[in-house]
């Protein structure tokens, strides 16, 4: 056990021990065992760091401080970010098993989102109303809501939390930023970034720990003016409820099972890669997986073989490794959900076309095989649920209103693919099908100019853009009287 490595919770500028002493195990997908010791934040902890950020919000050098210096201190996070991507990516890949060259991209990428907002801290202007009523001056101006609770998931959590800390920080409010008990090193670690950059205490404070009692704590707290959550739906009905009693403003970003509709027309070699891009990357862990197929009819045969084909000849393997293509399983847990599931489909009449076990030699680590199923009915299990690994359910389709049907049959609405070389097709069908994103022609792209966020159960809200900073803001109205003529009695009557 002294072996481990230990973490610490970083609360209003330094690192310290949970009050309640309680630490828990992190455990590496790639072996099934323990490698580092994280603090599990209680009830006075979370306290501890909403009173931190409440006071940073409301005196002190951050709340006197002006817009541009705000975003200069982003900017020199995203600069260290940079710097610091492959010890960052490192932590990521051993505490998630997300393999390290894609951990190494995103985290490096993150920084952008941080420049982005950087660049925004002070674009952020009000209006001068034309108002009807005489010797009035009447104006708008946006100021921050307070103290936000960001909560995000193991899954691409540096990027999760820069489109939550990047808009906030940039709008001048504090945040408490909650991490995953599954594999929250790497935030831990970029605390040292956020100390180092110079913000001052309490302005950002990271804490990890689970539901009860840490999570119900942070989303209920009186002075938790916004929640930003990304998860699952379950936790995310916990998060609602607990926010009824603070009416702390809540973006809520889901879960997804995202359709991919791959036309007669398309390039087939484009949409090979992007579905294996789709639901193999990261291994199927992500909200956007595209994980549901649906090719046209006279295509079906031979792209799914070669699906098929291109997925048996994926290299899984340690996810430290450059040549490895994909990793294990974040949790012991979810493997078992996915095998269950697929054991179920099969079991229901949906056809195997490859997979669906665990890979041989790897008796160690939470590994499962690329795993492609051909469903005649949109109910199956891995059709109809979100599998959060890698696992695709694939159906054919006759002509785009049959298409649009089992695209938009979901109680989810995050994400979407369209594959097709027609210009008019792709109109017709962006106005058809129901996500918040819909990529053509390509997927997974992401930046932070672009917002994204769902439908239905993939949540409500948007993260990214321009938008997403006024969503940390709220409008003041500011009405001046010009007029040097006191207010008229108000019991006289004219």
């Amino acid at each position: 056990m002294s072996d481990l490595r230990q973490f610490s919770l970083f609360i209003n500028g330094a690192f310290c021990a949970p009050v309640d002493g309680i630490f828990f195990d992190s455990i590496d997908p790639a072996t099934g065992h323990p490698w580092a010791r994280i603090p599990a934040a209680g009830e006075q902890d979370v306290n501890r760091a909403v009173a931190a950020a409440r006071s940073a919000f409301e005196q002190g050098d951050w709340a006197s401080m002006t817009r541009s210096q705000r975003g200069r201190l982003l900017y020199r996070l995203a600069d260290l970010i940079e710097q610091h991507a492959p010890e960052l990516a490192e932590l990521e890949t051993r505490d998630t098993g997300k393999i390290i060259r894609e951990t190494t991209a995103q985290t490096a990428y993150a920084a952008e989102f941080y420049r982005y907002y950087a660049g925004l801290a002070d674009k952020e202007e009000g209006a001068v109303l034309p108002i009807d009523k005489a010797e009035m001056e009447v104006f708008t101006r946006r100021e921050p809501l307070g103290v936000v609770a960001a909560i995000v998931p193991w899954n691409s959590q540096l990027f999760l939390s820069a489109v939550k800390l990047g808009p906030a920080l940039a709008a001048g409010n504090t945040v408490v930023l909650k991490a995953s008990e599954e594999g929250p090193a790497p935030l831990l670690k970029f605390a040292e970034l956020i100390r180092e950059v110079g913000f001052p205490p309490g302005v950002v404070n990271i804490i990890t720990g689970f539901g009860e009692p840490c999570g119900r704590a942070l989303t209920s707290h009186p002075d938790i003016a916004r929640v930003a959550f990304t998860g699952g739906p379950e936790a995310a009905r916990h998060v609602v409820a607990n926010t009824a009693n603070n009416f702390a403003v809540t973006t809520l970003e889901l879960g997804g099972k995202s359709p991919v509709l791959v036309f007669e027309d398309a390039d087939q070699t484009n949409a090979l890669n992007a579905v294996m891009a789709g639901i193999f990357g990261a291994s199927g862990q992500s909200c956007v997986a595209g994980s549901r197929l649906f090719v046209q009819k006279p295509l079906f045969e031979s792209f799914t073989a070669k699906l098929a084909d291109r997925a048996n000849r994926i290299r899984i393997g340690d996810p430290m490794a450059m040549e490895t293509e994909m990793g294990p399983l974040a949790t012991e847990r979810q493997r078992a959900k996915i095998e269950a599931a697929v054991a179920a489909t099969v079991s229901a009449g949906g056809r195997l076309l490859v997979g669906g076990s665990r890979p041989s030699g790897r008796e160690k680590g939470w590994y499962y095989q690329p795993t492609i199923l051909a469903c005649d009915d949109p109910a199956l299990p891995t059709m109809a649920e979100e599998m959060f690994g890698p696992v695709l359910s694939v159906m054919p389709f006759t002509d785009e209103a049959d298409a649009v049907a089992k695209a938009n049959d979901s109680k989810f609405g995050l994400a979407a693919g369209l594959f097709t070389n027609s210009v008019g097709r792709t109109h017709r069908l962006s106005r058809k099908i129901r996500s918040g994103i819909l990529w053509v022609n390509t997927y997974r792209a992401v930046s932070p100019v672009a917002p994204f966020g769902g439908f239905g159960h993939s949540g409500f809200g948007r993260e990214g853009g321009m938008e997403a900073m006024r969503d940390y803001t709220r409008p003041k109205t500011v009405w001046i009287n010009c007029s040097d003529e006191p207010m008229p009695d108000p019991f006289v009557m004219r």
